[in-house]
């Protein structure tokens, strides 16, 4: 019973392990993201200030492309932070499973446990009835 009580707790490490990487992948995911919409607040602003100053056509034109490919970038980091999400979920569910296999298991050995002690205890009273027998027949044995 403790053995299979200590292999559960092993999965259950395994398991944590998996979801703190998840949770850890996910967190990189999302600020990756941040970074991406801090480039395009940054682009946005660098545009602004290129038509408030001189019309540069070919400097407009780079802002333009630099705006378009981040929010291609930023969609697509988007798609990995969910694919992120799901997979943190994922893990949360294997490990509030290996959770709670582990306590069933625990408290199976508990009640397996408290079934042995009055198991025992009633072994223990039976050999005390019968050394009190043993001891009461022989003093009447003595007096008789």
């Amino acid at each position: 019973m403790q053995n299979i009580l200590h292999l559960k707790e092993q999965m259950e490490e395994q398991a944590k392990a998996v979801y703190a990487a998840a949770n850890a992948a996910l967190r990189i995911e999302e600020e990756r993201l941040q970074r991406l919409y801090q480039r395009k607040i940054q682009y946005l602003a660098e545009g602004a200030m290129l038509r408030q100053e001189m019309l540069d056509p070919f400097k407009l034109q780079e802002n333009e492309a630099s705006l378009h490919y981040i929010a291609v970038e930023i969609e697509d980091q988007k798609i990995r932070v969910k694919r992120a999400e799901e997979e943190a979920e994922r893990a949360r569910v294997v490990l509030q499973e290996r959770m709670i296999e582990r306590k069933t298991h625990d408290q199976l050995k508990e009640a397996a446990f408290e079934e042995f002690k009055e198991e025992l205890a009633k072994e223990e009273k039976k050999e005390v009835d019968e050394l009190v027998s043993y001891v009461y027949a022989g003093r009447k044995r003595a007096e008789g």
